[in-house]
């Protein structure tokens, strides 16, 4: 396999600048937080410039950006497809490392798919309908944890080993089957191996439940 993936293209936008001066003017953490209705007659004025350079720099700049595009070659060989499972999760692994280092935001998590110390009734009434409650990105932590949590057991070959004790000693005893000589497969007297099949199954419900909640909130996967 071989992937080249260039950077996206910059594009020039005044949100920040709108989202910072309404911040600022009203005196609030965000400036999404300010309802249309509440802008004073200087907001308006403020927006309305900021949106006719917008459109100067849709036609200009962000016009050769989206032109330019972004650069991507991917080249897929034979035995990268042997254990695709296997291949992908070698690259989401590290990619979701990368987000949880970097990243700026939350997407929603239900209630459903978290420890209820974490859900949104579990924390402290909001004081703005459109506020996010206090949990909100400790979800998220918690969702992406377990991703990679479960991405980390399926790029580890040796991951479950830790469920097997004791050594094998395996041995054939020859016996008759309907007058025919057989051969059964028993255990020898050094034979002391233990399978924890109670661990192991809550290891791969554990895994299992990664896997999906990377599926459901896959196109959460942003900075």
């Amino acid at each position: 396999m071989k992937v080249n993936l260039g950077p996206h293209p910059s594009y020039w936008s005044t949100r920040y600048v709108e989202e910072g001066y309404l911040a600022f003017m009203h005196n609030v953490e965000y400036g999404w937080q300010v309802e249309e209705e509440n802008y004073t007659k200087l907001d308006k004025t403020v927006i309305w410039l900021l949106d006719k350079w917008q459109d100067v720099l849709n036609a200009t700049f962000n016009k050769y950006f989206n032109w330019k595009s972004r650069k991507i070659k991917i080249h897929i060989d034979n035995y990268d497809i042997w254990s695709a499972d296997h291949t992908l999760a070698l690259i989401i692994h590290p990619t979701l490392l990368k987000l949880q280092e970097v990243k700026h935001g939350s997407p929603n998590v239900d209630d459903d798919d978290v420890p209820d110390e974490l859900k949104s009734t579990a924390a402290p009434p909001k004081e703005f309908e459109h506020d996010t409650d206090d949990n909100h990105h400790k979800r998220w932590d918690w969702v992406l944890n377990e991703m990679i949590w479960a991405f980390a057991q399926q790029i580890d070959d040796d991951a479950d080993s830790q469920f097997h004790t004791g050594v094998y000693d395996i041995q054939w005893k020859e016996i008759d089957y309907n007058g025919k000589k057989m051969h059964e497969m028993v255990h020898g007297p050094n034979h002391t191996h233990v399978f924890d099949k109670e661990g192991y199954d809550k290891w791969e419900k554990r895994i299992a439940n990664g896997m999906r909640l990377f599926g459901k909130y896959y196109r959460g996967l942003w900075d």
